[in-house]
């Protein structure tokens, strides 16, 4: 088995004041612990452990709940840390910028659609910024749930995970997840966004 917990790539206090240190270290250390120790528990000793994440995502409606859950949970923050930065560059360049702009119109409409795809997402789960048949497209999905798994209404590789789970947020932001989407562009590290984007293409 060959799947490891990754050490998050940056101190607890890197997002602050946007995201917490508090809400970090929970959320990091406990949450995301939680659902890898789950996965790598729910799979051990079966034909799982030798397959790739993806491969076990491609085909998550054949395994159990359990599975399902640990599986996407493990993915899903394995991206979502890599997606923010204390070193924002504030927005797209180069071939995602264009990319932006043909898909979206515009930067500032790509941040409204998936604001609204975070805000309008009832209870739990994630807003994604995907690429599909070669462009972009954003959606969202329940719980644990993403883009990769069979089961997902829109399916597509994602380059840009925001997690709209209270635990993400309410320490600091209570029940005000707009304001904590609206903050949270502020450390979207967009070199790592872009650098997806090239491998999806």
């Amino acid at each position: 088995m060959s799947f490891q917990f990754a050490d998050l790539p940056y101190d607890y206090n890197a997002l602050e004041p946007y995201i917490d240190a508090q809400t970090m270290e929970i959320h990091y250390d406990r949450h995301h612990r939680t659902y890898y120790n789950n996965f790598v528990n729910a799979i051990q000793d079966t034909p799982l452990a030798d397959q790739s994440l993806n491969d076990i995502l491609s085909n998550i409606s054949s395994h159990s709940v359990a599975i399902r859950n640990n599986a996407g949970g493990f993915y899903n923050h394995n991206l979502f840390w890599q997606c923010m930065s204390n070193s924002s560059s504030g927005q797209p360049t180069g071939e995602l910028a264009l990319a932006i702009d043909s898909a979206f119109g515009a930067f500032d409409t790509l941040k409204e659609k998936m604001t609204q795809a975070g805000i309008t997402r009832f209870g739990s789960g994630f807003a994604w910024l995907i690429v599909k048949d070669g462009q972009l497209e954003i959606t969202s999905t329940p719980n644990q749930d993403n883009p990769l798994m069979d089961v997902a209404d829109v399916k597509g590789q994602p380059i840009l995970a925001l997690d709209v789970w209270e635990h993400a947020y309410y320490l600091k932001y209570q029940n005000k997840r707009p304001d904590y989407i609206n903050n949270w562009w502020n450390v979207v590290n967009w070199d790592f966004v872009a650098s997806e984007f090239a491998k999806a293409k």
